[in-house]
């Protein structure tokens, strides 16, 4: 393969700081442009920060190897790393109406500068910026997106955790080689469809080739609340949720599915209901990720600070334990319910706890392994989310922390995965999260 000079853009960096080993040996230009907007970066306490700081660090270790102004090698079978100085740049070359002030252009002058040095070899930018990439096409660059964290080509290969398979009804048996190149994994549901009648089904969890399929769990009964589930989904997310053995749950739905509702359910049931005890408490959190223009900063307390992100989860906790606000400020000053803001969670060690991550779609991967690995004993994370509402720019359906780790984890015996599919919510929610 044609050894290529890639131009990389600021957010490449600010997403994924391993990136520098990503490009086999194809030789890496960046602007210095690129540095002064790492440095404005580098003081954030999210994961942008993090990879900003972690980036300036593997830059100033290849310094120790040579010039950076010169060019280093970056390692063994991997390409050679140059900044650009300004007067290197082909500011010149740009078209008349881009602004030599701006960075995204400068950072496109930076490309010229190299393309016109090497007309030979073909000249990439690779930015994760659509606007940055549109215009550096109109001005004859190539352009690739980035994507450090995509686990899956399309949203609609995205595992759901539920399947049907067509069994006879007098011997009802699963043969992996029938399942060929997507065979079941562990906790994944299966409908058992009748191949006589499609209308004879039943549903059970499948664990291992050798084992039996697992009857779902039974708990209709004993909830205290009252709240019980309204389609097979929900069925198979109770199943999960109230199972000692599975420690991790994700649950994926369109607004109004009840994902976030199960969640809390059975994290009360099993904190204060029926199972009282087997967690000490319910840790509830969620990206501080704003919807359109963000409101500025909060006054007061970290509590008081979070409490407008979590307005959400206190509906559906007010909806199980009724409007009575008495009854949850009692818990919550018990130690009972606690709300987490999740900026603090990196050090913590959580035990004997349920934890609640809503939202999760707006995590990126490393804030998403960031938060399980802070999981201790007896404690079990339940992780929510839309796929189809992310309003954190640097992730994407394919790319955000909640698919990332439904797909990383889909062959792990202890995690566990269900797509809701209906909306629960009411008649006109269910009719917008498909319309609009």
């Amino acid at each position: 393969m044609a050894k290529k000079n890639l131009i990389i853009d600021t957010n490449v960096f600010l997403s994924d700081s391993d990136c520098f080993r990503k490009f086999e040996n194809n030789d890496l230009f960046i602007p210095v442009k690129v540095l002064e907007e790492l440095d404005k970066h580098k003081k954030r306490q999210d994961s942008v920060g993090f990879h900003a700081r972690r980036s300036i660090k593997t830059l100033d270790t290849l310094r120790g190897s040579g010039s950076l102004s010169k060019g280093v090698r970056i390692g063994k079978g991997l390409g050679i790393l140059k900044i650009l100085k300004v007067e290197e740049l082909a500011v010149d070359e740009l078209p008349r109406g881009l602004s030599h002030n701006s960075a995204d252009h400068l950072i496109l002058a930076g490309a010229l500068a190299i393309k016109i040095a090497n007309p030979k070899r073909k000249c990439i930018v690779v930015s994760q910026d659509i606007n940055m990439r549109v215009i550096a096409d109109a001005i004859g660059l190539e352009t690739q997106d980035y994507q450090s964290s995509q686990v899956v080509e399309s949203r609609e290969a995205i595992y759901e955790g539920f399947r049907k398979a067509l069994v006879d009804d007098q011997e009802i048996y699963l043969y992996e080689e029938d399942f060929g190149n997507n065979p079941l994994m562990p906790n994944e549901f299966v409908m058992l469809v009748s191949s006589s009648n499609e209308k004879k089904t039943a549903i059970g969890r499948f664990d291992a080739w050798h084992l039996p399929i697992l009857h779902l769990i039974n708990v209709d009964d004993d909830l205290s609340w009252g709240v019980r589930p309204k389609n097979k989904e929900q069925r198979c997310g109770l199943d999960l949720l109230f199972d000692d053995d599975i420690p991790l749950v994700s649950l994926i739905g369109r607004a109004g599915s009840g994902k976030t509702l199960m969640a809390i359910m059975a994290g009360l049931e099993q904190v204060l209901g029926m199972d009282e005890g087997k967690y000490q408490k319910i840790v509830i959190s969620r990206p501080v990720e704003p919807m359109g223009k963000d409101i500025g900063f909060l006054p007061g307390t970290m509590e008081d600070k979070i409490l407008p992100w979590l307005k959400p989860i206190q509906d559906n906790l007010q909806f199980i334990m009724g409007s009575d606000r008495t009854m949850f400020d009692m818990y919550m000053q018990k130690g009972k319910i606690e709300v987490e803001a999740l900026t603090y969670i990196r050090g913590r060690s959580i035990s004997n706890a349920f934890v609640i991550i809503d939202e999760a779609q707006n995590l990126t991967a490393h804030e998403v392994k960031t938060i399980i690995t802070r999981i201790g004993e007896n404690t079990k994370i339940v992780l929510t989310g839309d796929i189809e509402q992310i309003d954190n720019i640097y992730t994407n359906e394919m790319s955000n922390g909640l698919t990332y780790a439904v797909e990383r984890l889909k062959g792990s015996h202890l995690s566990g995965h269900i797509t809701f599919k209906k909306g629960e919510r009411s008649k006109l929610a269910t009719e917008a999260s498909k319309l609009l």
